[in-house]
């Protein structure tokens, strides 16, 4: 019955890694149910058993998101039972998420962006006897931060979706929505050289862009290693994740005057409630608009030219 629910998701088109979070939540239910409620599937469970697995999982360290991530699954869940006549009544249908805490993502600075570029590149430049691993990881951190694709968009990438001519990589997101995202010639530049050291290394084994040393697909775990640990080399801030990346994207761009509609396009967001999660105002971009747009601001600007 669970597997039929993943093949359904699969057959939606859901990303691999959604599907694999869906079976984990699910198989923690699956486990608790027969632990604590002495119930081996999971379609007997009522609605005051699931409440139960609730809160047992805000008695453990698990933040409001990850609860409500497999609030979210069990709804679904029991949605296709219902749908596939497994059951009459849905014990799941009136599950409520619990309320977010408020947390503004603070971006990685310019300046701190522009360190870690140079490090990636003094790294680059030491040596060259991993010269295929350097360039390629050197490229992972520009797409990160020059395209703000997610960590499983750039880890499917393919090679054949990459245009140099028209300088745009096309690019398969959530629920498989298509989008074209522009990139800069320099970009394409460091693309190309990527592509003739790979070539040299006898690694185009398949479609995927970017490959491992055995011209395997990469593993997510290593992309967000790599990026943890170049971030720990500049940055103080407790988030170093590609996540993280794209919202300094999203954010370095809002700053430099880009309309918040064309960053939702190139974010791939559906609605722009999704995208302004990625929005964060520092005080001197405050400070910029009290001085440039309210009187009193405009007044005491006056009097300091003078």
């Amino acid at each position: 019955m669970l597997q039929g629910f993943l093949n359904h998701l699969k057959s939606k088109r859901y990303s691999p890694l959604t599907v694999e979070s869906y079976e984990k939540d699910l198989r923690d239910l699956e486990k608790f149910l027969l632990q604590r409620e002495g119930i081996s599937e999971i379609k007997d469970a009522d609605k005051k058993q699931l409440r139960n697995f609730i809160i047992s999982l805000s008695l453990k360290d698990l933040s409001e998101r990850t609860i409500n991530r497999k609030i979210s699954s069990i709804r679904s869940f029991f949605k296709f039972l219902l749908k596939t006549e497994e059951i009459t009544l849905n014990p799941a249908a009136n599950l409520q998420n619990l309320k977010l805490k408020k947390k503004v993502l603070v971006p990685y600075a310019e300046e701190e962006i522009q360190l870690l570029e140079n490090l990636i590149i003094t790294e680059l430049e030491k040596n060259t006897e991993n010269e295929f691993e350097k360039t390629r990881n050197q490229l992972i951190f520009e797409l990160f931060y020059q395209t703000g694709i997610r960590r499983i968009e750039l880890i499917q990438l393919k090679t054949s979706k990459i245009d140099l001519t028209n300088k745009t990589i096309r690019i398969i997101g959530k629920r498989n929505k298509e989008r074209l995202i522009p990139i800069t010639g320099e970009l394409s530049m460091k693309i190309k050289n990527y592509l003739n050291i790979r070539q040299k290394s006898n690694l185009i084994s398949n479609d995927y862009f970017f490959v491992d040393n055995k011209g395997q697909v990469l593993k997510e775990k290593f992309v967000y290693n790599l990026i943890n640990k170049y971030l720990s080399a500049v940055t103080t801030k407790q988030k170093k994740s590609p996540h993280m990346l794209r919202h300094t994207f999203a954010s370095h761009l809002l700053h430099n005057g880009a309309e918040l509609n064309s960053i939702k396009e190139i974010l791939g967001h559906s609605s722009l409630a999704a995208t302004q999660v990625y929005t964060h105002n520092n005080i001197e971009d405050l400070k910029k608009v009290f001085n440039q747009s309210h009187p009193f601001g405009r007044k005491k600007q006056n009097e300091n030219e003078n």
